[in-house]
């Protein structure tokens, strides 16, 4: 006999949109990198605009859009996901890295995970907590990715990240109070923190990616 009783499992939580203003001009210079690797920056009105993300990078157009309707800490946290996005997985950068050929393109949650992780560090770096909508989400892309468990999906990114996030760090002329690194970060306990399994499907090669 099947046991049906008990409590039903809970739901994982959803990644929570930032509230609040954005530190002093993190927005600029995140755009001028943007446009620096030769992508156009628009600001669209709503989600609806770009089929319901937050923000998406197109490498196709060499566009990165982000949703205006959203608070301004929500919506600088959304531009650096995008250009984690441009500088790890956009042709270009791809062409001299044989890691983000095999990895990334092979499984969309993994460009998720490494995007969203040069999202956190950038924050953090500048005071600002990004882990109420970045734990969700990378949780639930590391869990999506056939044949890894979700921490090592994390460690696996964790240098691609960290480098990434330092060489936007370095061009940024913003006040930083720090490296990058979120204080107290267990990226174990974050791994574990990760949804249930969901369906798992290699994607190809995306021309498009968002948020």
């Amino acid at each position: 006999m099947t046991q049906t009783d008990g409590d039903p499992v809970p739901e994982p939580p959803a990644p929570t949109l930032l509230s609040g203003q954005a530190p002093l001009g993190l927005w600029e210079g995140l755009a001028a990198q943007v446009e620096a690797h030769g992508f156009t920056l628009k600001q669209v009105p709503d989600a609806d605009a770009i089929g319901g993300a937050n923000g998406i990078t197109d490498f196709s157009t060499h566009e990165v859009c982000v949703r205006s309707d959203m608070d301004e800490a929500a919506q600088v946290k959304t531009l650096a996901h995008e250009l984690g996005h441009v500088m790890l997985h956009s042709p270009e950068a791809r062409s001299g890295d044989e890691t983000a050929t095999r990895d990334a393109v092979l499984h969309r949650g993994i460009a998720e995970v490494e995007a969203e992780s040069v999202a956190l560090m950038i924050g953090a770096a500048h005071g600002l907590d990004t882990s109420a909508y970045t734990i969700p989400y990378v949780s639930s892309w590391a869990s999506s990715v056939p044949g890894s468990e979700p921490v090592e999906v994390i460690q696996s990114t964790a240098e691609r990240v960290r480098t990434t996030a330092v060489r936007v760090l370095d061009q940024l002329d913003t006040a930083q109070v720090g490296n990058g690194d979120p204080p107290g970060l267990d990226r174990t306990a974050t791994a574990s923190r990760a949804a249930p399994e969901r369906h798992q499907q290699q994607v190809a090669e995306p021309q498009v990616v968002g948020l």
